[in-house]
This record gives structure tokens, sequence and C-alpha cells, in this order.
């Protein structure tokens, strides 16, 4: 089937604003971008790993960077506030895996890193990237087919 914003170009435009919302704060591109890449691997959306590693490494990212994200916590390239947005962003994404879906700890740490304009679009990206995904795999787009 045609991808549902193509059915519903209103939709486009609302997640598209969502994205452009999210971004409008302080919180770091990069971080962004990691967290996108780290929700689209644990969602299995294809299409979004693809476009969010090679938008890593369009902005200068290093490849041993990119090729971490899966496995964060056991990797030494990402600074404590990377981890911390990472941490939200499989909790968040997980949300049904456990009685509290964001545990004290997480969002304390997250919140020693971010204040509450960075932690909104943090969540507006995490909540954002999750559509995309939700989309595209029920309709299991191909990559490269955008």
């Amino acid at each position: 089937m045609n991808h549902p914003v193509q059915v519903h170009p209103e939709a486009m435009q609302a997640l598209l604003a969502l994205g452009k919302a999210a971004h409008a704060g302080t919180l770091p591109t990069v971080t962004h971008q990691l967290v996108h890449l780290r929700v689209s691997q644990i969602n299995g959306c294809s299409v979004c790993v693809d476009m969010h590693a090679r938008e890593l490494k369009e902005a200068g990212e290093k490849d041993e960077r990119i090729w971490a994200v899966g496995a964060w916590r056991e990797s030494p390239y990402f600074t404590d506030a990377e981890r911390a947005a990472l941490a939200l962003a499989e909790c968040v994404t997980r949300i049904a895996d456990r009685p509290d879906p964001v545990p004290d700890q997480v969002w304390d740490e997250a919140a020693d890193h971010y204040d509450e304009q960075e932690l909104s679009s943090l969540l507006l990206t995490i909540a954002g990237i999750n559509v995309w995904n939700r989309l595209n795999g029920a309709i299991r787009q191909p990559v490269g087919s955008w």
C-alpha cells in the first residue's frame, strides 16, 4: 500500500511539524539523531536505521559511534548526557516491558543532564520516531523506497 502519510498528506505535515518542534530547543542535533537511530534499531525499522545512520555519517560522526549505538552501554564513545538520552529513549520505546515504564533512576539521570525544555524535546523526538517506525513497519516500507 502507499505510505499512510502519502494517503493523508495532513499527517505528513503534522509529523514534520512535530519533528520541527522537537528540534526547536537546545537539545544537540546529534542527540536527536542518536535517539532516532537507537529507537529505530529497537523497532526494527530498516528505513529509519539506514536513514539515521547516514544522517549521523553526513553530520561528521565517526563510524565507531554509529556502529556502537546498539551497544551504547558497553561502548566508550558516548557522553554521559548521550547515555542518559539513549536510556530514556529505550524506556519510552519499550514502555510496556516493565511495571514502571520509566524508572526514577533513568528519569533522574536524564534530568541531571537536560533541562525541562531539552527533556521535552527529547520526549517529542522519541515519540515522533516511534510513530515513523510503526508506520513504516506496518506497511513493510523497504529501504530506498522514499
